[in-house]
């Protein structure tokens, strides 16, 4: 493979050991220029021993390891400055002002259909450890290692890149993502490229990044690390499995077959009857098919079983909004609303066994919200001051002997990847996370606040967006809820229910 490290010399800054292939696009290049000296790819003039480099190919330079490359170009000048204005207040703000006042999360750039992939960047962002393993990653972009490695250092720089900025082109990106999957380079007559499926795009990431990053190490109370049984953290924080039944109908005497299965996203399909996300869960945990019988020696009908027999702590939940149709050639949409929780309770999509493992950590959330039913009736006496989220200790929301997954069955919505449109190849992609300041709307570089009315409009029934995907994440217990109510703790005698109140 054309693979070179070479330096650059822009002004008087001199960039040792940048990877080159000459395999890529001379684009790809630019953009890692871009991300070092913050140069727009379309202002620099990159020149080798008086030749000036191409931006279409590399035919005019001959490149070995260590050549030095000049670099000339200048970042985008500063907005002049003006006359200081008088105090705007918040509700006379546009939407574009309110998002700088409220220091909006970073954007991407639409490089041209491809909010597909922006959408599916912003929702996985919302996963702490997913973002904490790709700063550990300490790879290059090349491909020795597999597409896995370019990909997963791709998505490490992209975040990186986001901080502290309003919008960012996620050119490298999406150049790795092209190379990785060339059907996402797919281009139109027109010679743009077309649109993808936001959950493809979605479930072949985290295929990559199974493959390169490392599982978490975790710790117990007492500081002792906890082996983890995965390799990956794409497997311990993201994927799931069911413990399947399979049953001949046809043959009593054909013996039930047991097995377990992964799943990296659960499936609701969207039928007639189905009205709320739990019930298509539900629903899809048994299905008819048809197989082979050794037993009849001929193919008969069987009923297959399904339960979750392992929780991970982030749940992605694909609703099955698109169908192919033969005669027009296209993925129609199903527009039916189907509402969705901010709260999501799995608890009997489970097995058996991964019930009773759940009801210890059940039952300290039930007694949590006991506790504050009983303060929100109680007088409050002034003076006392609550203590912020982010001074907040909570439990752990992992089995002690299984770090990444969920131990209560209880999840929360963070993250909703949308489309509007009528087909997966057409219409628009927009994100929806929730951050500690709320949530936002990520519609490409266009950031704004939202609330939480508005992401439960995203059920469907119309041209409007529509939940496709949806990512939840464990429901955290405060430390607090195992340390008995402040009156109990001053030797007082605890605040008597309401009549009628039941415990």
């Amino acid at each position: 493979m054309p693979s070179f490290t070479v330096k650059v010399k822009w002004g008087k800054e001199l960039f040792k050991d940048v990877e080159l292939n000459t395999d890529e696009e001379p684009m790809l290049f630019r953009a890692q220029l871009f991300a070092l000296t913050g140069v727009q790819p379309d202002r620099q003039k990159i020149m080798l021993k008086g030749m000036t480099l191409k931006t279409e190919s590399w035919d005019n330079v001959k490149l070995k390891d260590g050549t030095t490359l000049l670099m000339m170009g200048s970042k985008e000048e500063d907005i002049a400055q003006v006359p200081a204005e008088r105090t705007k207040f918040v509700e006379d703000m546009t939407e574009s002002e309110l998002a700088t006042a409220l220091e909006m999360p970073a954007g991407l750039t639409n490089l041209g259909n491809t909010c597909y992939m922006n959408a599916t960047v912003q929702c996985l962002k919302t996963v702490p450890e997913l973002t904490d393993g790709l700063r550990q990653f300490k790879s290059g972009y090349g491909t020795e290692g597999g597409y896995g490695q370019a990909v997963t250092a791709a998505l490490r720089d992209l975040y990186a890149s986001m901080e502290n900025v309003a919008s960012v082109p996620p050119i490298i990106m999406l150049n790795v993502l092209h190379t990785a999957f060339p059907r996402f380079a797919e281009r139109g007559e027109q010679g743009g490229f077309v649109q993808q499926d936001a959950n493809e795009c979605w479930t072949q990431l985290l295929i990559m990044l199974q493959q390169k990053l490392a599982a978490k190490q975790e710790k117990t109370a007492d500081g002792q690390v906890v082996a983890s049984k995965y390799t990956s953290l794409i497997d311990q924080y993201f994927v799931g499995e069911f413990s399947s039944e399979l049953k001949c109908v046809e043959s009593e005497d054909e013996p039930l077959t047991t097995s377990t299965e992964t799943f990296l996203q659960l499936s609701c399909f969207i039928s007639q009857d189905v009205k709320y996300l739990h019930t298509g869960l539900k629903l899809r945990l048994q299905e008819q098919l048809t197989k082979r019988s050794a037993t009849l020696d001929r193919d008969a009908a069987y009923t297959k079983t399904n339960r979750i027999s392992r929780l991970p702590a982030y749940l992605a939940v694909q609703l099955v909004r698109f169908f192919y149709k033969e005669k027009e050639g296209v993925n129609a949409k199903v527009l039916k609303d189907v509402k969705f929780p901010m709260m999501l309770d799995t608890y009997d999509l489970c097995s058996e066994d991964l019930q009773k493992r759940l009801v210890p950590m059940r039952t300290k959330f039930k007694a949590w919200e006991d506790v504050k039913a009983e303060t929100a009736r109680a007088p409050t006496k002034g003076g006392q001051v609550q203590p912020t989220k982010e001074d907040v200790s909570y439990l752990p929301f992992s089995f002690e002997d299984d770090p990444g997954s969920n131990n209560s069955g209880y999840y929360e919505l963070q993250a909703v990847l949308t489309h509007q449109g009528r087909s997966s190849s057409s219409g628009h992609y927009v994100g929806w996370a929730r951050l500690a300041s709320g949530w936002v709307k990520f519609d490409d570089d266009n950031v704004t606040a939202v609330t939480e009315e508005d992401i439960l409009k995203l059920s469907g029934g119309g041209d409007w967006h529509c939940a496709y995907v949806l990512l939840y994440g464990p429901r955290r217990l405060p430390e607090a809820a195992l340390a008995p109510p402040a009156a109990e703790a001053a030797g007082e005698p605890a605040a008597a229910p309401a009549e009628g109140m039941q415990h």
